[in-house]
């Protein structure tokens, strides 16, 4: 005989299947639709493909394998140090550090004299940033709805940056990082969502609030000609701020050598271009934008991904950007918690460099990009730097994004040799009283050398800068 209520169990059983079966077929719709996250979709996905390489080196012989073990002759690396010393146009203010693979220094002049670095000493903040920070994350850029009241009755979309000075005033663009997210398609997400709440006018509020109030180095602006090398850090920017003239804007947004003039209002600029692509998307902006802090509990309509921030960093690294390394100083500062300022930027490299072992005697950042007059730094604490690229303990992001003789980035078209395409992976640096290099090099004999000169005040400039480039052909050859 069945027990009391087993025929009620039954039919509750059946009915908890059945409402389970009910609610993972209505979640596979959904996510098939778009309307909740998942794997699945009906709609196309943007894929990214690799592009062609921009050009083609002829062939210089193969070397022998790379051996972090191997030593090199002392009295080789002394002599191409003493032809170096002996350029013309040199002088006396110089320093140079060559290191084996292991660390050790094999050959050098004053060493240990601080000398001002210029743009080299983004090394260090690259070190130091890619060793705290998670370089495969991204910086997004999201809006808001804000539904409260107004005077207006308006609803408020709120723009909200998270550091993405690379924005792009149109679509996503997979394939660069300059450019990966784009406001016209933040734009469309954003007015798809608000016309599925039935809202067509809105105002606009943007919240760039991430990076504070302080957001230049107190003396930037003394070697800042013209506003062509750094503008001020900001939680959103279209393509750094750079404002090409008429039909200069260059075809790959990654690569390009000149220095357009800089925005100063890159964020209320970006606000604007977003405000133009809402229109577009048939939704009506009433008033002028405003500024909002977008606090929790509000309503999140969209968000696009900037490129990962070990890509934004070989960026940097490549064009030498200022505002993106002070920007990396600033995250490694909230990461921290050494406060969100310059000087908190530099504290929290300068801490994470010494958690490293780098010996930092002599070091004096004035910021950390370089270009602030003011920083000191010894050849053998770049070289140290450098070291940490070699070998199993180094960081990645901050040894792959260094510009490759012959091949990309400030040191493509230096040497002179091309012999060494390839070879050497470097950080120029060059101000108007500076010129100096730090990088690694694959020996011709299958040793591995970190190296770094730094010379000041020459008394002619082009000359050093060809006496640099002919001690990295020399350090190569070994």
């Amino acid at each position: 005989m069945r027990a009391p209520g087993h025929h009620r169990r039954v039919v509750v059983v059946a009915l908890s299947s059945l409402i389970t079966v009910l609610l993972l077929l209505g979640w596979f719709l959904a996510d098939i639709g778009d309307v909740v996250p998942g794997p699945l979709t009906v709609h196309n996905v943007q894929s990214r493909a690799l592009s062609a390489a921009p050009a083609v080196r002829s062939s210089i012989g193969l070397v022998r394998a790379a051996d972090l073990s191997a030593t090199v002759s002392a009295k080789a690396v002394a002599s191409a140090i003493s032809t170096f010393g002996s350029a013309s146009g040199l002088g006396d203010d110089y320093s140079v550090a060559v290191s084996q693979a292991d660390g050790t220094i094999v050959g050098g002049h004053d060493a240990d004299v601080a000398r001002q670095p210029a743009s080299t000493l983004k090394i260090l903040t690259a070190l130091a940033a890619a060793s705290r920070l998670d370089m495969g994350s991204t910086l997004d850029t999201t809006t808001y709805l804000d539904s409260g009241e107004s005077r207006s009755g308006t609803p408020t979309v709120i723009l909200k940056g998270n550091g993405d000075m690379l924005l792009s005033s149109g679509d996503n663009d997979p394939e660069h990082i300059n450019g990966r997210a784009g406001l016209r398609s933040l734009a469309s997400l954003t007015a798809k969502a608000l016309r599925s709440r039935g809202v067509t006018t809105v105002r606009l509020a943007v919240d760039d609030t991430l990076f504070g109030s302080v957001r230049s180095p107190a003396h930037v602006g003394e070697n800042n000609d013209g506003g062509l090398y750094f503008t001020p850090i900001s939680s959103l920017a279209v393509d750094g701020g750079r404002q090409w003239a008429s039909g200069k804007a260059p075809t790959n947004p990654d690569v390009f050598d000149d220095y357009p003039t800089l925005s100063t209002t890159t964020a209320s600029g970006a606000a604007s271009v977003f405000v133009a692509r809402l229109k577009e998307q048939g939704i009506k902006v009433e008033g002028q934008i405003s500024s909002a802090t977008a606090g929790s509990g509000l309503t999140s309509l969209a968000t696009v991904h900037s490129a990962t921030l070990t890509e934004i960093m070989a960026f940097m690294l490549r064009h030498s950007d200022n505002t993106l390394a002070e920007e990396f100083g600033r995250l490694l500062a909230l990461k921290m918690r050494t406060g969100n300022s310059p000087t908190g930027a530099v504290t929290a490299v300068e801490r994470v460099l010494r958690s490293l072992k780098i010996p930092l005697t002599g070091l004096t950042m004035a910021d950390c990009s370089g270009l602030s007059p003011g920083s000191r730094v010894t050849v053998r604490t770049l070289v140290a730097v450098q070291e940490m690229n070699l070998g199993a303990h180094g960081v990645a992001a901050a040894a792959e994004g260094l510009s490759v003789s012959g091949l990309m980035g400030t040191a493509k078209d230096r040497f002179g040799d091309s012999g060494v395409n390839g070879l050497l992976r470097v950080k120029t640096g060059s101000l108007s009283d500076v010129t100096s290099m730090a990088g690694t090099v694959s020996t011709k004999s299958g040793g591995v050398l970190a190296f770094a000169v730094v010379v000041n005040n020459p008394k002619d400039y082009e000359s050093a800068r060809a006496a640099i480039d002919s001690l990295g052909v020399a350090l190569a050859g070994l």
